[in-house]
Formats: C-alpha cells, sequence, structure tokens
C-alpha cells in the first residue's frame, strides 16, 4: 500500500449532499490534508436505479464552494482511473470470479420469487433474513453450464460459519464479530455490475486508498471487507468510522423527514464557511477552547486521534450562533454584497442599501431573516401608542408628543439630510429643551418605524427613508398622540 496517505469521497450521485455525507468529505479531505496526502472524488453510481440527473454535478458544485479541492477525480483525471464505477464496469467481474476458484464466492441462480418466499418464510417467524445457501452446493461444472445458458445468476461471497473475525478501528478500537453473524451477501448483481460492499473494496484497493473514511453505520459491514481483503491476500486500510449525526432529540437526520440538506441550508441563508466551521466540530474537537476555525487553520490542526464515538448533535441553534459570528466578523462591503439580494427582496422601494447592510448587520444571524426586518421601510403599518411608553427611557405619550413636535422644526431646517446631521440636530433639540437623550430619540425612532426593535436607531432609519418621508411620518405620530393625549 502507498506510503502517501490516500483518502477517497466517494458519494453516490442521488441528487443531493447529505450533512452527514458532507461532514465525512470534510474529514476525508482533512485528513489527507494534515498528512500532507492526496483527497480522491470517485462516483458510485453501482445503484442505477437511485441515479438523478445533474446529481454529479451537485457533487462537483459542493466541494468546490466548500473549499475541498480533490486531487484525482472523474473531471480532472489522475494515474487510477476511470473514477466512476460505472466506467469501471469490467474490472469488477474477473475479482469476484477469481473468489469463486478460491472457494469464497459462489454462483448463485435462485430466482427473485424464491428469495421472495424465503424472506416471507422468515418473517413469519419473526427472525431476521438470512439467504439459506441453497446453491452453495453446485458444482463447478452445473453452474458454467446455466451461465452459458443465459440463466440469471448473481456471485455471493462464502462467509464463514465459525469463529470470529475482529479488525480495528481509529475512532472505535478492537471490534469483533461472530463470523455465524454474516450473510452471504451479494458482490456482483444480475445485472452485471457490482454491489456497493464490494465494489469499494476493490476500487480502494486498486487506487491505493490509506484510510477509509465513512459514518459508524458501517461498522457492522467492516468484518465482510476485511474477508474480502484476506481472500484476495490484499492490506488492510486504515479505518476511521465517524460517530452519528443526530437530532436534538436522538432521531437520526434524514432528508426524507424534511431535515435540511447542504444546498437547503445554502438557501436559507447559512455561509460556506459556517458550514464546514460547525461541522468540523461534530465529531471532532481541537486541544483549545478556540471555536473559530477556517478551513487553512483545520487543515494544519486536525487529527484523527481526538474524533469522539459519541453521537454528535445536529443543533441548529448553534449553527445560527457560528453563521452570526461569521456575518458579524465580515467587512461591511462584504456583507453588504452578500446580503443585497435579501436586501432588495426585502424592499418596495428604492432605497440606500449600504446603510441598511451596516444597520442589519450586527443584528443578522440568517441571511433569510433579513426581509422580515425591513417591512417598516416600505410603510409605516399601524402601532400601539403605548409603545412611546418607556420607563428606561423616561417618555410617555406627553413626553413623546413634546419631543415630536419640536424635532420636525428642527428636521425641515437641515439642508444636507444624512445619519450625521439628523444625529446632531436631535442631539442639539435635546440640550436646549434640557431633556434625556432617550426621551428624544426613542419617540423619534418609534414614530418613523412604528416597530419597538428596529435593525437601526432613529437617525439611521430617517437617513435611509429620507427627509419627507421621515418628517410626514413623524407628523402622524403627532396627530395620532394629539388625539389620544
Amino acid at each position: 500500500m502507498s506510503s502517501v496517505v490516500r483518502t477517497r469521497y466517494a458519494p453516490s450521485p442521488t441528487g443531493y449532499i447529505h450533512i452527514g455525507n458532507l461532514r465525512s468529505a470534510l474529514y476525508e479531505y482533512l485528513i489527507a490534508r494534515v498528512n500532507g496526502g492526496k483527497f480522491i472524488l470517485r462516483i458510485e453510481d453501482t445503484d442505477q436505479e437511485r441515479l438523478v440527473e445533474g446529481a454529479v454535478d451537485v457533487i462537483y458544485r459542493t466541494l468546490k464552494i466548500c473549499g475541498l479541492k480533490h486531487d484525482e477525480g472523474p473531471d480532472i483525471g489522475g494515474p487510477y482511473g476511470p473514477y466512476i464505477q460505472s466506467e469501471r464496469k469490467n474490472m469488477y467481474l474477473p475479482f469476484a470470479e477469481e473468489l469463486v476458484r478460491k472457494g469464497h464466492a459462489y454462483y448463485c441462480f435462485c430466482s427473485k420469487e424464491r428469495l421472495e418466499s424465503l424472506q416471507k418464510q422468515y418473517k413469519e417467524k419473526g427472525e431476521v433474513f438470512r439467504y439459506d445457501r441453497h446453491c452453495l452446493g453446485l458444482s463447478e461444472e452445473e453452474a458454467r453450464s446455466r451461465i452459458e445458458a443465459g440463466e440469471s445468476y448473481v456471485i455471493r461471497q462464502k462467509m464463514p460459519t465459525e469463529g470470529t473475525t475482529t479488525f480495528h478501528d481509529v475512532v472505535y478500537g478492537e471490534i469483533t464479530v461472530e463470523n455465524s453473524e454474516l450473510e452471504d451477501q451479494i458482490l456482483i448483481k444480475s445485472d452485471g455490475y457490482p454491489t456497493y460492499n464490494f465494489a469499494n473494496v476493490i476500487d480502494d484497493h486498486l487506487m491505493n486508498i490509506t484510510h477509509v473514511v465513512r459514518g459508524s453505520e458501517y461498522l457492522s459491514s467492516t468484518p465482510k471487507y476485511n474477508l474480502l481483503y484476506e481472500a484476495f491476500g490484499w492490506e488492510i486500510p486504515t479505518y476511521v468510522h465517524l460517530p452519528l449525526i443526530v437530532k436534538p432529540d436522538g432521531s437520526k437526520i434524514s432528508k426524507r423527514k424534511g431535515d435540511a440538506t447542504f444546498e437547503d441550508l445554502l438557501e436559507e441563508g447559512y455561509l460556506v464557511e459556517a458550514i464546514i466551521n460547525y461541522l468540523a466540530l461534530l465529531g471532532w474537537s481541537p486541544d483549545s477552547n478556540q471555536e473559530i476555525f477556517n478551513l487553512k487553520e483545520l487543515e494544519k490542526i486536525f487529527s484523527v486521534e481526538r474524533i469522539s464515538k459519541s453521537p454528535s448533535v445536529f443543533d441548529m441553534a448553534k449553527l445560527r450562533w457560528f453563521n452570526g459570528e461569521y456575518i458579524r466578523a465580515m467587512s461591511l462591503e462584504d456583507f453588504h454584497e452578500i446580503a443585497l439580494p435579501w436586501i432588495k427582496k426585502g424592499l418596495e422601494k428604492d432605497l440606500p442599501t449600504l446603510p441598511i447592510a451596516r444597520m442589519i448587520q450586527p443584528r443578522t444571524e440568517v441571511l433569510s431573516e433579513i426581509p422580515e426586518k425591513l417591512g417598516f421601510f416600505n410603510q409605516l403599518d399601524e402601532y400601539n401608542l403605548e409603545i412611546y411608553t418607556h420607563k428606561k427611557m423616561k417618555t410617555n405619550l406627553e413626553v413623546s408628543l413634546k419631543s415630536l413636535k419640536a424635532a420636525v422644526p428642527a428636521l425641515e431646517n437641515l439642508s444636507d439630510w444624512n445619519e450625521k446631521s439628523i444625529y446632531d440636530a436631535l442631539t442639539a433639540l435635546i440640550e436646549e429643551l434640557q431633556i434625556k437623550s432617550g426621551q428624544m430619540f426613542w419617540p423619534v425612532r418609534i414614530a418613523v418605524s412604528g416597530q419597538l426593535v428596529t435593525p437601526g436607531g432613529a437617525a439611521e432609519i430617517a437617513a435611509v427613508l429620507g427627509k419627507e418621508e421621515t418628517i410626514r411620518r413623524i407628523n402622524t405620530g403627532i396627530e395620532r398622540l394629539s388625539a389620544a393625549v
């Protein structure tokens, strides 16, 4: 086996990237990079019934936007191609036939009807189905004759029925299973395609893969893989099985149950960098209290020894926190660029977007929440006058009315309309009236927004709304307060 660490990401093109699948790709990539090795992309499309058109492009696009650059793969080639399993179809049968000759596999001609009947019998007895080795005793001559006659067949792995099989996993340590629990799995299907379990062993060996990284749900299959490696006399790779990713209630994440895929998260306004950072910590912990890591940092410090055995809880609240941290760390210009489509989605008027971006950046955790924050810019909805009353700001309806009446002429006299001039005018008014700052800024903000909570202060909002609309809204507030006081 190669002395250079070689890992592989081998997704099936089924239409979307599952969160657990992306974490596997990330860990495979990091294990390769931290060891100065190679990260290989292989498309496993032997299950032709599950293929989805365009899914391979989803895989390429996901790796690219996540920064997980592969060193070999279908699109860029390499010394161990082809890197698409369906294009390697003719490679697998000779290996399966070699196992038949060595006595580690056999031809099986059982019909679909017979197997369904057998499954029904096991189900009625409340037992787990296991093939009954009906075809194991066929002579080589009979099997060859039936194949030449065009009869449909599969090739099954002949499992040992006694003893145990032990393997070592970097995360879970030594694991031993009873061979009697292993079923004679199919290696070559009736359509000539290899099964996933067979193809990935052959391909991993031929591609010199040194570290097989995958979810812990494959732990139970690993003895079958090892028996294949041993039957061929091949060196067994290093196994790194990753803990399950579960929801807070302990159930598995599933697209079918409505759980988000990677693309779903992007569409909701989560940043790629935040997702990758969070996924890195789902099952792995650094040797410090640091939580924010970019990909380059992870490439230097990641280690398989710090991968946990325990299931990792995918907590949307924690992902939101990460996303908010990344948003707040961005420059205003960068944030404005990524937020602009969402800002425009929330606005019905042509308003300056950079000041809006400045207002919402410190208060945004997920980009998809931006439009709902901006509704008050479009129109002043009816609001409860009680929000003018604020104990801490020392305001009530009377105080608010007085402040708004004073604010109108001060703002009307402004020749330059911008955030600073508005703020300075209101501040000068506060000094002139000998009132608390909140007694002016609170009622003005309420009058121009009609909201108890807004992304920006009074001067910021007024600057965006423009002079005419601001004064119109303040006058509306004056009319309503006058009628109530």
